[in-house]
């Protein structure tokens, strides 16, 4: 439970600090949802999932629907998703996931930050398995018991299940999302939130000078357009 919490909660809220940039990030999972499964959220899960993220984040209601109507236009790009895999200095993992309609682009300037900052961009496989892909769903506690739910979900993947505030918190491996997410549709739960997380098997202890250069190199590849997030095995 510490862990895994822990650190899911300190990095959600360092993430979506920046308005602008979760909007961003927000208007192209938007795209990507409508292009691999339709405009229409009654059908389309993943686009249900984005909208209710969204407006959790306090996205304005045009500017999802400007995103949908836009994301449906035979113009409109789609994104590619890349993971990227390398090292901060002092040997610790990092992974970036992007989204970008311009792959050469995107490659160089992951590739610069790394190498400007004393980092290594590796292959494909030599980061991803240090780190544990995860979903999670944040739900309304109102009326629901969480020992229950807890009891419930396992036979649907979940993990862990905490109250955070005026929610309840299910965690669960990445291959369970759809399960889970039909499985709380179904029951009429309200979803307040999803997502999902890479959570270091082990943490890297690092002295504070150390620390300072190494989130040079994370706030760098944060600040641009084509990073979606960014995940790492510093212990902070």
């Amino acid at each position: 439970m510490g862990r895994a919490f822990e650190f899911r909660k300190a990095r959600k809220l360092k993430r979506w600090s920046a308005v602008s940039k979760t909007f961003t990030r927000l208007g192209k999972d938007i795209v990507m949802a409508v292009k691999e499964n339709g405009s229409d959220p009654s059908i389309n899960s993943k686009l249900r999932a984005v909208i209710q993220n969204a407006k959790t984040a306090n996205m304005p209601k045009e500017n999802i629907e400007r995103a949908i109507k836009r994301a449906s236009e035979k113009n409109q790009e789609n994104y590619k998703e890349i993971l990227f895999e390398g090292y901060a200095p002092n040997g610790v993992a990092v992974l970036v996931e992007t989204a970008t309609d311009n792959n050469t682009r995107t490659v160089a300037n992951i590739r610069s930050y790394f190498n400007k900052h004393d980092g290594s961009l590796g292959t494909s496989g030599s980061v991803n398995f240090m780190f544990d892909h995860t979903c999670s769903f944040r739900i309304n506690k109102k009326g629901i018991d969480p020992n229950e739910i807890e009891l419930d979900f396992i036979d649907f993947g979940a993990e862990e299940v905490f109250i955070d505030e005026n929610a309840i918190l299910i965690y669960a491996p990445f291959e369970f999302f759809g399960e889970i997410q039909f499985e709380l549709e179904k029951r009429n739960i309200e979803i307040i939130s999803s997502g999902f997380d890479r959570i270091p098997n082990t943490f890297k202890e690092v002295t504070e000078e150390q620390k300072i250069e190494i989130e040079k190199l994370l706030e760098k590849i944060e600040e641009d357009d084509d990073v979606q997030n960014v995940y790492h095995s510093m212990k902070e």
